[in-house]
């Protein structure tokens, strides 16, 4: 969209840190573990330490014969460390592919075979414990961040090097491979450029400058490998705000730390801000400083809204909500105030970005769209990636008429307001949105830490539930709040881990029904 293209020069990875010293390069950044390339350095870096960092990596990275142009698969242990590294591949020249340390090795295996002839970069522990074998066969190099082993190339950094000046490449060419969360099949690899990325930057930016104006400590709990993570740390660094990067989810040290850096804005995924229900019942006052929790990824339930920011102390916090995906970026958004956040619908994602972003959503089986007969949700922005690396046709399948398909089903309200019903694939004949039941019960339940309702061997909306400290569900509590909802199947009891998830702690719907009809068996 025009906004997005004027002046849009590019959002180089390799830069970042870089571009953030001549503003703030003593700008704190904590976190929560250490790095695995650089376990020296503590917990506590700055702008000025990373960026010298990404600037030894990217010639360590050249000493090992890694050329511009190459490809280099990123798969490590979990840490902040893969995405420095992935700054560091772009630093020297190279495409990082950044691949999660949940996907299994297996998996793995599958995507670098759609690569071609990449360089893998990883430690010893994974790949002696998780890799099989083949993946050896199918890298150029193998190249290890942490730890040794045969017929491998450790990354050795250089006290005595002197960093090479970042020569930015075309803002059109590939810049960053990321992969799709896979809840409905494989991962797609999907390729960004450094123009594409500084367009979805441009929006976030905007808003952030609007609503955010004092530098408020940025606590971050995002998958290392996830696009979203290239633009809040672009922002971050580039506004000076002070930054505490999670690994660890657990309520019991994020509740530390958070009491400790007294974060005003807090970006994590939707699931697990509700694991963090409750530190607003911590007498620490983790939550005080608070004036934004936000999520990326798909809408926060409006339950945990109302718990974490009602913990806040600020005279006016509130939610940003923004709507989008790996493959174009947050396209629409809202905000939320505390006091009017009981009362709004989960489902309401919100408006596109003047100028940047565009939607539209189109009638499936002729029916005109509404919340009864939910329809396509196509967008435009120039956010959007260029195409899935080995899958062009499958690709251009989700383009019509220049709009991207998004994959879900959802309605306009009279006012514009975008209201996303179902991931297409989820949707169960005779529901009208799986999501709008499960917000609704986790609205009426304080027990559930998860529900999700998928369909049976016989298309039966099955609900799936899991409750804080896996306690019984309590069958009365349960029978009252389903009275006036469309009619289910018995819960089925889980513990949160033998939920199926992605990187961003998506539950995998179509992973899970295929795992109830199997026992089912």
């Amino acid at each position: 969209m025009f906004l997005q293209r004027i002046g849009n020069r590019g959002l180089f990875l390799g830069a970042i840190f870089e571009d953030g010293l001549t503003k703030h390069p003593y700008q704190r950044i904590t976190l929560d573990h250490r790095l695995d390339v650089a376990p020296e350095m503590g917990t506590e870096l700055t702008t000025y330490g990373c960026a010298l960092l990404v600037a030894d990596l990217a010639a360590a990275l050249r000493a090992a014969d890694v050329r511009p142009g190459d490809h280099v698969a990123i798969y490590k242990r979990d840490n902040f460390d893969i995405f420095l590294l992935a700054c560091a591949v772009s630093r020297a020249g190279a495409v990082p592919i950044a691949l999660s340390p949940t996907l299994r090795g297996e998996m793995v295996a599958r995507l670098l075979r759609r690569v071609g002839w990449p360089s893998l970069l990883t430690d010893a522990e994974t790949l002696a414990g998780r890799l099989p074998a083949e993946v050896r066969d199918r890298s150029a190099r193998v190249l290890l961040a942490a730890g040794e082993l045969p017929g491998t190339t450790p990354l050795r950094r250089d006290p005595d090097s002197v960093p090479e000046p970042f020569a930015r490449p075309p803002a059109a060419a590939p810049a960053l491979i990321t992969h799709t969360s896979g809840t409905t099949d494989v991962p797609k690899l999907v390729v960004h450029t450094a123009r594409t990325l500084r367009a979805r930057y441009r929006p976030q930016a905007l808003a952030v400058r609007g609503l955010v104006r004092d530098r408020e400590t940025l606590a971050v709990y995002v998958s290392f490998v996830h696009s979203r993570l290239v633009t809040a740390l672009a922002i971050a660094v580039d506004r000076g705000f002070p930054l505490v990067i999670l690994r660890d989810p657990d309520p019991a040290r994020v509740a530390d730390l958070f009491a400790a850096h007294r974060p005003g804005v807090i970006e994590a995924h939707p699931n697990t801000f509700v694991q963090w229900e409750p530190l607003a019942d911590d007498p620490r006052e983790p939550l005080a400083r608070v004036k934004y929790i936000s999520s990326t990824f798909d809408a926060i339930h409006p339950r945990t809204v109302v718990k974490l920011l009602g913990a806040s102390r600020r005279t006016r916090p509130g939610q940003l909500q923004l709507y989008g995906q790996s493959e174009v970026g947050p396209v629409a958004g809202r905000v939320t105030g505390r006091h009017r956040t009981g009362s709004v619908d989960g489902r309401c994602v919100g408006f596109p970005f003047p100028g940047m972003t565009a939607l539209r959503v189109v009638a499936r089986d002729g029916q005109p769209p509404t919340a009864r007969t939910p329809g396509y949700i196509d967008v435009r922005t120039d956010g959007r990636a260029v195409t899935y690396l080995g899958e062009g046709e499958r690709y251009a399948r989700q383009v019509h008429d220049g709009w991207w398909r998004m994959g879900d089903v959802g309605y306009r309200t009279r006012w514009g307001c975008l209201h996303v019903s179902d991931r297409e694939v989820d949707v169960i004949p005779g529901v009208r949105s799986t999501l709008e039941i499960e917000d609704v019960l986790m609205s009426r339940l304080d027990a559930l830490l998860e529900i999700v309702v998928v369909p049976d061997g016989d298309r039966a909306p099955t609900p799936v539930v899991v409750t804080r400290d896996e306690a019984p569900l309590d069958p009365a509590a349960w029978a009252s709040a389903t009275a006036d909802l469309p009619g289910m199947r018995p819960p089925v009891q889980l513990s949160l881990a033998e939920l199926p998830r992605t990187a961003t702690a998506k539950v995998q719907r179509l992973a899970l029904a295929r795992m109830l009809q199997t026992t089912e068996r």
